[in-house]
């Protein structure tokens, strides 16, 4: 394999010459496996040799021993290194690019190995004081997987807040700090968000105080925002600034030609983040001119007529963007290793397009267009009944909150009709 990107002999024998060369032998296979880049192989191989020398000059005699040294060679490789950067933000990109290639190859040499920031990250949050209550919400509750992903996600800012403040503790919960975290954590939260974060902490003190972590049932001291139905009009935009969104998008690259198929996906069907990245080549029935989303929020699945223009883009995509892979995901990471794309880095394109098109709109995200697709159905008149079924609404409550206003009749309205009092 080091034949494969090292020309010269001598280069190839000084690596295998290495106390570990073995473990970067294999780890040059695993990138490759991966679909890494060429380029990127050269740059992290004499990170590793230089790594190995360090560890051995320190003593270091098995590969067991190699992670005590990867914070001392971090530091002394961006003393060396980045000299030239002018702000902490370069200085950590350096540590990080350093850092990075060394704990992918200490995780494919030494079992149970995770490094810096991910062994904490692959356990459920505050697992370690209540071990029991992602059971308790898939067996007793019945929680989708998708609902227990936001326990995940709050739960885990709410451990964080515990270790800034060093609570140790569950039993010393308190009204202080529940209030303290939710002040903390809020920031520019919404308040649907921010209810969210109130039910997933209500339900966690419940499951405390019943399994005796807690004395009291502290779930009475969190107060959710008080939302009023049709109080907010959706974020939308108009079908001239879907066209000016698109155009901002290079179809040239893969990237593009991603991304340009996931836009059309979410103004055309209105789907939501979590539909688009979940997407299969199953899903696509070619011979049918068929689209499926299965497994939708309401609990149903829907079949819509594949359109020729989300048809082509994602046709181009598969031929000419997709990395070769066995996994049935239709949309991927650019980037090695060729991973499925999640729902959050999808929303996040979105987000992307309408900055770079220069389009302003509140909390730029997938629901933005997905609201665009739903408003365009309102305006044609068609009824709230079929829209809901085209978009995946639970009822049709959901759905008259794009009825309570009307742009084209506020607009005639506030030109009047010519007539002067006099």
């Amino acid at each position: 394999m080091l034949e494969r990107y090292f020309t010269r002999p001598d280069t190839v024998d000084r690596i295998r010459a290495s106390w570990i060369g073995g473990p970067i032998e294999r780890y040059i296979e695993w990138l490759t496996e991966c679909h890494y880049s060429t380029r990127t192989i050269w740059h992290r191989v004499p990170v590793l040799f230089h790594f190995g020398q360090y560890a051995w000059e320190q003593g270091a005699r098995t590969p067991d021993e190699l992670p005590t040294f990867v914070g001392p060679f971090t530091e002394l490789w961006v003393r060396d290194h980045g000299r030239n950067c002018t702000t902490s933000q370069a200085l950590k990109q350096v540590a990080e690019d350093v850092r990075n290639p060394i704990q992918q190859m200490l995780r494919l040499a030494i079992p149970g190995y995770y490094g810096i920031g991910r062994k904490r990250k692959e356990l459920e949050p505050l697992s370690n004081q209540a071990p029991g209550f992602f059971q308790y919400l898939k067996e007793e509750r019945g929680l989708r997987e998708t609902s227990i992903e936001h326990y995940r996600h709050y739960l885990r800012g709410f451990e964080a807040f515990l270790d800034k403040v060093a609570l140790d503790s569950l039993s010393e919960l308190s009204p202080p700090v529940l209030s303290a975290f939710i002040t903390d954590y809020k920031g520019n939260l919404s308040k649907s968000s921010l209810t969210g974060l109130c039910s997933v902490l209500s339900v966690f003190l419940k499951y405390l105080h019943r399994e005796r972590l807690t004395d009291k049932d502290l779930s009475g001291s969190i107060g959710s925002p008080k939302i009023y139905r049709h109080s907010d009009i959706p974020r939308s935009i108009t079908w001239d600034e879907v066209r000016k969104m698109l155009d901002v998008v290079d179809c040239r690259t893969p990237l593009g030609k991603r991304d340009y198929a996931i836009l059309l996906l979410f103004v055309t069907y209105g789907l939501r983040a979590r539909e688009v990245a979940g997407l299969t080549l199953d899903d696509i029935d070619w011979k049918r001119d068929r689209l499926r989303i299965p497994e939708r929020k309401a609990g149903h699945s829907t079949a819509y007529p594949l359109s020729s223009i989300v048809g082509e883009a994602i046709v181009d995509y598969l031929r000419h963007g997709r990395p070769q892979t066995s996994d049935r995901h239709v949309f991927f990471r650019v980037l090695a290793p060729p991973t499925p794309y999640t729902y959050s880095a999808v929303s996040g394109r979105v987000s992307h397009y309408l900055h770079k098109a220069g389009i302003r709109v509140h909390r730029a995200g997938s629901h933005t267009l997905r609201h665009t697709c739903v408003q365009r159905l309102v305006d044609s008149e068609f009824s709230l009944k079929s829209i809901g079924d085209y978009v995946g609404h639970r009822s049709a409550s959901s759905t008259g909150i794009y009825t309570k206003v009307s742009i084209e009749a506020l607009r005639e309205v506030a030109m009047g009709d010519g007539e002067v009092i006099s």
